[in-house]
């Protein structure tokens, strides 16, 4: 069962996936049909099937009527945070690593790159209940930095670059007793600035203050452990650069579970009523085959379960805005 939600006579509204051509509407948003599934203890699948109507939308007129949005949403952004987790993915440590030096094969002139990604391959992978190993985390921002499919991805004018990242990003509610609740998977532009990453890793944390894209389809029930998807990118209609990527577990150093405890593990991740967006990593990036990105590219991100490809075109903003800080 897959989910969109879509701008609909001004409100917002989920519709379930019928066809490649045709959506149904549901009487809620995706918020509000997963704090219904909370509330009733029912599977969600099953509160969909309660919530359908009698319209039904045509698929193409809301990618081209700009329409479409997010499949999961708060009505205040900053009720939305954004996070995500780095160095998962097997083969994610050698385009890292790369980025910021040549690791070697004794364990003292390993990157820490290198050095974080052992320990998930050693122990991200922990037996049911059981935490593992601690994975990179790193925060984007709140629902503010999220851009709805279809729609252009800003970067900064201060920004050394403007680079993809092809993921699965995991969506959540919070219920009202803190418990975390998993509404599905999407699939996921991560969006980062891998020039200033690469300069000094201890710059990670800038260069993930960026955009973000995930949708346009919710994928609701379990992740298949193997997935193969493709990242693109467009420019005036000619791709100049594709690449076959990765995702699922079968795929990666950590457990989805693992990753999950380590967010959420932070009783500030558990705020009643708050959704999360947390991105899973990836190993695929065109900036480490030496991609630049321009203005007007596209961003093309696809994996047949997750139903339409993910897409956005890049904006370059022209001016960084002059910050001061004022005294009371």
């Amino acid at each position: 069962m897959r989910l969109i939600q879509c701008d609909h006579d001004g409100q917002v509204r989920a519709a379930l996936v019928e066809s490649d051509e045709q959506v149904r509407l549901l009487d809620g948003d995706t918020y509000t049909l997963a704090n219904r599934a909370i509330s009733a203890g029912k599977p969600l699948s099953e509160i969909v099937t309660e919530a359908l109507t009698d319209t039904r939308l045509d698929y193409q007129a809301l990618v081209d009527d700009k329409r479409l949005l997010p499949p999961l949403t708060h009505s205040d952004p900053a009720h939305c945070l954004v996070t995500g987790t780095g160095l998962t993915h097997l083969g994610s440590a050698d385009t890292r690593s790369a980025m910021h030096a040549k690791a070697q094969a004794a364990e003292e002139d390993m990157t820490d790159s290198m050095r974080m990604f052992k320990l998930g391959v050693e122990g991200g992978k922990p037996d049911a209940g059981q935490p593992g190993a601690q994975p990179e985390w790193f925060y984007k921002g709140d629902g503010q930095c999220v851009v709805a499919p279809e729609a252009e991805i800003h970067s900064p004018a201060f920004a050394e670059d403007a680079g993809e990242e092809p993921e699965l990003a995991g969506l959540y509610v919070i219920g009202n007793d803190g418990q975390p609740w998993r509404v599905g998977y999407a699939l996921g532009n991560e969006f980062s600035d891998h020039v200033t990453e690469r300069f000094n890793y201890l710059w990670l944390a800038h260069s993930k203050l960026r955009a973000c894209s995930f949708g346009p389809e919710l994928l609701i029930g379990e992740l298949p452990a193997h997935l193969e998807g493709t990242s693109r990118i467009q420019r005036s209609g000619e791709t100049v650069w594709e690449k076959p990527f990765l995702t699922g577990e079968a795929n990666m150093a950590h457990s989805l579970a693992n990753l999950e405890y380590h967010h959420f593990k932070y009783p500030g991740f558990r705020r009643p009523g708050d959704v999360h967006v947390h991105f899973f990593g990836t190993a695929t990036l065109s900036f480490a085959d030496g991609i630049k990105v321009r203005e007007g590219d596209r961003f093309e991100i696809n994996i047949n379960e997750f139903g339409r490809a993910l897409r956005n075109p890049l904006r370059v903003e022209a001016d960084a805005p002059a910050i001061s800080v004022k005294s009371l």
